[in-house]
């Protein structure tokens, strides 16, 4: 009897705590986590339905997927552990894996200038840019209508019915609109716009919106489009395409020739451009395509390229090294001065000595760049002015070599405060044991700098100098901030790379600040750094192994 008793209360037991853990799973802290799913699934719903539209499957599908796991996870009690891990990985995916598989993708690619969008876009492009006024269509009278900020047109066909049209929508027709003889008075939705109100040609309203504006008579591109006649706003002229594609030849009929021959321009699918007798069609219409190792071959066989390639890849290895050297070394002697304990005031002059690291880089750049200006910069008229019959520097903008080796002094400016502070707390944690053996053995203060201190600061340090030589090889900021990659050689452009142009700036360049940015190369070219900056880091790190041996 009492052994059933006992079974029992045990059960009982068990059944009490199941129904403890069932309310405390229905408490505030469910309900905030349901809020919270809410949340994320509303957007991440949002996110799939914007990728699926735009045509974007793999990343509406990668988030569908991503949706599925992360409310299994946190209503699933099964999935403790990955509560904790889900987040980072989510973010990981997101954020690092997706950068890498799109930028290795892009290098593969003519992306960039005229070579953006699909090759429906840059047919429709075209052809739209190629309108020329057609004269032997009628002058039709016209609505100006408004819709939030952007300007539509409206028109009465030859069945009577109102066609409405904006910049990237083709006419079509509303019924819903009043017409009045040949002429739209009204369409719901939209604000009928009056000539008077923009008093002519200026006035409250700005006019060239209204004189840009160019809508297509129909989806097919070859069909033409309206626009509005400059000086009246209620009257529109028909414009047809002075090119023509046609879809059986895949082909740009080009009738737009000043001695009236059509050119035709066939489709080269592997360059994705339109071309005829080897020029491509000069009014631009590429599309993106896969070019395989075209990109990465450029870099070494094109002779404009490779040649300025070279040089930036030399100065690149060049700065990062003299980088590293400069402010390691200087920052060691600092190290070493103020490493006894006979100086008075020692913490005060650590600080005194860490101060640039205090700064913002970027902004001790552009100090920089004033101190060194060449007509009011206070290198040239104080420090230096005092010299009889000086007339002033040019650091930054003369020579590649005065601005290189300014580069060069203004990181050490900014870099030997990081040295100072790792050199001092790898000196201080050398044994005091050690010194005091090699005294005895009667070692004299450079032996024992050059056979214990300096080794043994190498096990600490050498690591930090790898990644320190790392960020130098891919140190954008100083560059841009304080010469923007020049001084430019003349005849050059802003896209072209300047005398301290490093790798990663020359990246910069090739990516879009000229006026021809060729994604495809630049992606190339990044994944070149990193290949180069990855070898020499796992070269360094099985070097600096046999420093363990000091140990």
């Amino acid at each position: 009897m009492s052994n059933e008793t006992g079974i029992d209360r045990a059960a009982a037991k068990r059944r009490r705590q199941a129904t403890e853990a069932h309310a405390q799973s229905w408490g505030a802290g469910f309900f905030v986590k349901l809020t919270l799913m809410a949340l994320i699934d509303a957007l991440g719903v949002y996110g799939v339905w914007t990728a699926f539209k735009v045509g974007s499957t793999v990343i509406g599908t990668v988030l569908v997927v991503l949706l599925i796991v992360v409310n299994y996870v946190y209503f699933a009690k099964r999935a403790l552990p990955a509560k904790y891990i889900v987040p980072g990985m989510v973010f990981l995916l997101i954020f690092q894996i997706y950068v890498m598989i799109n930028t290795a993708y892009v290098a593969f690619t003519n992306y960039g200038d005229r070579h953006m969008g699909t090759k429906q876009d840059a047919i429709e492009a075209i052809v739209r840019n190629s309108q020329v006024l057609d004269p032997d269509a009628p002058v039709r009278p016209v609505a100006l209508l408004l819709e939030g900020d952007e300007y539509h047109l409206a028109y009465v066909d030859e069945d009577g019915q109102a066609q409405v049209g904006g910049q990237d929508e083709p006419f079509a027709a509303d019924p819903e609109a009043t017409v009045e003889g040949d002429q739209v008075t009204a369409v719901p939705g939209y604000t009928t716009v009056q000539e008077a109100e923009f008093e002519g040609l200026g006035g409250t309203r700005p006019t060239k919106p209204v004189t840009d504006l160019l809508v297509p008579l129909s989806s097919d591109p070859n069909a033409g489009s309206m626009k509005v006649m400059a000086t009246d706003f209620t009257r529109g002229q028909t414009y047809r395409p002075g090119v023509e594609y046609n879809e059986a030849e895949d082909a740009l009929i080009d009738r737009t020739s000043k001695d009236g021959q059509e050119i035709v321009y066939k489709a080269n699918n592997t360059t994705g451009q339109f071309e005829a007798n080897g020029q491509r069609y000069p009014g631009g219409g590429g599309w993106k395509v896969m070019v395989g190792f075209d990109n990465f071959v450029k870099l070494f066989t094109d002779p404009e390229i490779a040649t300025t390639f070279a040089k930036v890849f030399i100065w690149t290895v060049v700065f990062a090294f003299l980088s590293v050297a400069t402010t390691f070394f200087a920052g060691l002697l600092l190290a070493l001065v103020f490493n006894s304990d006979r100086i008075r005031g020692l913490k005060f002059y650590r600080v005194i000595m860490i101060l640039p690291y205090a700064f913002p880089g970027f902004m001790s750049a552009l100090l920089w760049k004033n101190l060194l200006n060449k007509d009011y910069g206070v290198i040239n008229n104080v420090i230096l002015g005092w010299i009889p019959g000086f007339e002033g520097v040019d650091w930054l903008t003369g020579s590649a070599l005065t601005a290189q080796v300014s580069v060069i002094l203004v990181n050490l400016w900014l870099g030997y405060p990081y040295m100072f502070l790792v050199c001092t707390g790898a000196l201080q944690s050398i044994p005091g044991d050690i010194m005091e053996s090699a005294k005895v053995d009667g070692a004299g203060p450079v032996k024992r700098f050059s056979k214990i201190t300096l080794p043994l600061l190498f096990v600490s340090v050498a690591p930090l100098l790898i990644s320190s030589f790392a960020f130098n090889f891919n140190n954008f900021n100083l560059i841009y901030m304080l010469t923007g990659g020049g001084p430019i050689p003349p005849g050059d452009s802003v896209n072209d790379p300047g005398g301290t142009d490093i790798m990663i700036s020359m990246v910069y360049k090739l990516a879009g600040v000229g006026q021809n940015p060729d994604y495809g190369l630049a992606t190339a070219l990044s994944i070149i750094i990193f290949i180069v900056v990855g070898l020499i880091a796992v070269f360094s790190f099985r070097k600096t192994r046999s420093l363990e041996d000091v140990m």
